[in-house]
């Protein structure tokens, strides 16, 4: 069995340049799948409801995801609002400009500012998103490299921000592996999911980031599939 007693330093191969647009659109199609049958967006709406409740009622929200991929997360937030009647705006960061174009081709009616930035090259001044969130997103940085992630999130921040991402677990690494195996036809997929998981974090290690990060009004949810929802209220 794999040894998952510590993160995964393994680069995925998403994160390597000259990636082909048509393997991109094929991976972000099946993380969309992914996160809508396994209960990833579930989660992430989840998160966002936490924070609502420091909203007032017909309050209007602008939400920024950092690492947006596809803009598969941003949709189903704007579903679900559009369901409650909550007017609402989004920002979409990611680094790579072909996830960018995917999700502009994707989502066209979406109420979004699309940004290829890395998120670190951002800063908001005085009009700061309400809410800041990453999904799937954390477990691709070092532990190091999230303490100054914490501090920009809440930084960047007016009323606090969320994370969604995995439990290092092995059922879960050997469930994900064979899944993709099977209904995958995404050789990114098959390699970076289960890597994903061997790359993701156990609640000591997220008690351990924060600390670090000095911030100390969050709270840490398991979740079902494998997952850790982290909501954090800014002072």
């Amino acid at each position: 069995m794999i040894n998952l007693a510590n993160r995964s330093a393994e680069k995925e191969i998403l994160d390597n340049d000259n990636i082909a647009f048509a393997d991109i659109k094929q991976n972000m199609r099946e993380l969309n799948v992914i996160n809508t049958w396994l209960g990833g967006h579930g989660i992430t709406i989840k998160g966002m409801q936490q924070l609502l409740q420091h909203f007032k009622p017909n309050q209007p929200v602008t939400i920024c995801e950092i690492g947006c991929g596809g803009g598969d997360n941003l949709q189903a937030i704007n579903k679900w609002c559009t369901k409650k009647g909550i007017a609402v705006n989004f920002i979409g960061i990611d680094i790579k400009q072909e996830c960018i174009d995917f999700a502009k081709q994707q989502y066209p009616d979406l109420p979004c500012h699309w940004m290829v930035k890395d998120y670190r090259d951002v800063w908001f001044d005085k009009m700061k998103p309400d809410i800041v969130f990453s999904s799937l997103f954390c477990h691709h940085f070092t532990n190091e490299q999230l303490l100054k992630m914490m501090q920009w999130m809440r930084k960047q921040s007016s009323t606090g921000f969320f994370i969604n991402d995995l439990h290092r677990h092995w059922l879960a690494y050997y469930s994900i592996r064979l899944i993709t195996r099977i209904f995958s036809s995404s050789y990114l997929v098959k390699n970076d999911a289960p890597l994903s998981v061997a790359r993701g974090f156990k609640l000591c290690e997220w008690n351990s980031i924060f600390t670090g990060a000095a911030i100390k009004n969050y709270s840490i949810s398991w979740k079902w599939a494998f997952r850790h929802l982290i909501v954090c209220i800014n002072d």
